[in-house]
């Protein structure tokens, strides 16, 4: 019988793996293909799971498919490859141009925390080594093959996939899974995050259109639950933004935007852009302060095929935002210290969006012990991270092995975030044409999970089950 086991996003938001095995418990027979290759952030025992070997050899895996490229879904394929695989990783186009810009930077900002490590002693391995190098990451780039939504793959005679929009981020796709196992065919579908469900009205902001594809029909559903216990407001964000980074200017502040380098960031910048230009905001100098800011850019406008109408509109009428009067994209190291030099209010964006590295720990440690300025949060902040424990009101966080004193403005928008939540994740569920035999919920706290499950099991009737760590599931 054809199995999948959970190798992440079991019980946790983070390192999704999912292995889909034909053959038998050996691995040496049938077709061995992974669904996502993620890494594990947030708490020590999870990051601890990123040097561990898979319970199948690397090279034994056939392919990867991936659904989108946020590091907790792509960030483990460079340590695959350096683990001996060497198969195709299939991807949309706009997917692969996000990862060649997304896992260098990972593997980048690996060396530097090792180095970190070694030059001041901090890790109990003598030496701290990277999980992989930017180098590494690069390499792995070969193995990249482009298929479009719609699009079939046939990979054997066992298994075929297609891509279907999931409309989370530029390029995010849902893989519908087809095997072919000894006559027997059983449809899967692995959803990888899935986007708002509604447009602008419900989820302002959105650069791309909304809404992943509907009238889904599978005998198995692998559905994630990041937002399983809890509603997203339905306000529009722009106000209370406008609010707070008036008030925090006014009083000689500045304003540091922990963002992910890839669509929240260009969301922002948008909204920032109508406010300055309405008025609603002064119009000071905008800082985003990310190596990676000007490619994500670049791809973003490259595939316009996925704006959403309002982000057709706003690059109509105000054009790149590279081209912007008053936005700087910073990206030499020289460029971001020069920011920290300046005494004047400014607003600053940059990654990482968890405050687990990068330059927003810089713009942080200067910041955060000054009351006149503000920290904005916009994105999820998964338990175990340094965003998670300063949006929730800590006192000091360590940052480069010393404690930074908290004392400036902390809020968060909660309308930014591209999960879809219960109540649009059930719409969507309703729209199916038929009852999946079996639903397994992944990437999702253990409380978020199980309300879902239990939403899920009143309004449907459907057979939900919380998938748990290297779980195996026959597929019936």
């Amino acid at each position: 019988m054809s199995y999948i086991q959970f190798l992440g996003a079991a019980g946790v938001v983070t390192g999704s793996k999912h292995l889909i095995n034909t053959g038998d418990e050996s691995g040496k027979q049938g077709i061995q293909v992974l669904v996502d290759c993620g890494l594990f952030q947030g708490q020590k025992e999870w990051r601890e799971r990123n040097w561990q070997d898979l319970p199948i050899t690397a090279r034994e895996i056939d392919a990867v498919i991936l659904t989108h490229a946020h590091l907790d879904h792509c960030g483990w394929i460079p340590r695959l490859v350096k683990q001996g695989f060497h198969g195709p990783i299939y991807a949309t186009p706009a997917t692969i141009d996000l990862c060649s810009i997304l896992l260098p930077d990972s593997g980048h900002l690996q060396e530097e925390d090792a180095a970190f490590h070694n030059k001041f002693r901090t890790s109990k391995h003598d030496p701290a080594l990277p999980l992989y190098t930017m180098e590494e990451a690069q390499q792995c780039l070969t193995l990249f093959h482009p298929v479009n939504f719609g699009e079939l793959k046939q990979l054997t005679g066992q298994l075929s996939f297609r891509f279907v929009r999931a409309a989370h981020i530029l390029g995010s796709g849902m893989a519908e899974i087809t095997l072919n196992v000894n006559g027997r065919v059983s449809k899967l579908l692995f959803t990888g995050d899935i986007g708002r469900v509604r447009d602008n009205h419900i989820a302002p902001g959105r650069v791309v259109h909304s809404g992943p594809t509907e009238g889904e029909d599978c005998d198995l559903l692998v559905m994630e639950s990041t937002y399983g216990n809890r509603q997203h407001p339905h306000t529009d964000p722009r106000p209370q933004m406008a609010a707070l980074i008036r008030t925090a200017l006014q009083r000689g502040g500045s304003v540091v935007v922990p963002s992910f380098a890839v669509e929240r960031s260009q969301k922002f910048l948008f909204m920032l852009k109508e406010l300055m230009e309405s008025g609603q905001v002064p119009s000071v100098p905008v800082h985003a302060d990310s190596p990676m800011a000007i490619k994500a850019v670049e791809i973003f406008l490259k595939h316009a095929e996925e704006f959403s109408p309002e982000t057709k509109a706003l690059i109509a009428k105000y054009g790149s935002p590279l081209t912007w009067p008053n936005f700087h994209f910073d990206q030499t190291q020289e460029e971001s210290k020069r920011i920290n030099d300046s005494k004047y209010p400014c607003i600053i964006v940059s990654s990482s969006g968890m405050v687990a590295g990068g330059r927003i720990l810089h713009h942080l440690m200067l910041r955060m012990p000054d009351p006149h300025n503000l920290v904005l949060f916009i994105g999820f902040q998964a338990p175990g991270t340094r965003g998670f424990s300063i949006k929730n009101g800590a006192k000091e966080v360590k940052m480069f092995g010393q404690m930074v004193p908290i004392r400036a403005q902390i809020a968060a928008l909660e309308q930014f975030s591209d999960h879809a939540d219960t109540p649009e994740l059930l719409e969507w569920l309703h729209t199916f044409r038929s009852t999946p035999k079996q639903t397994y919920l992944v990437h999702g706290e253990p409380q978020a999970a199980s309300q879902l499950r239990n939403a899920m099991t009143q309004a449907l009737g459907w057979n939900v089950q919380v998938a748990a760590y290297r779980q195996k599931v026959q597929v019936e």
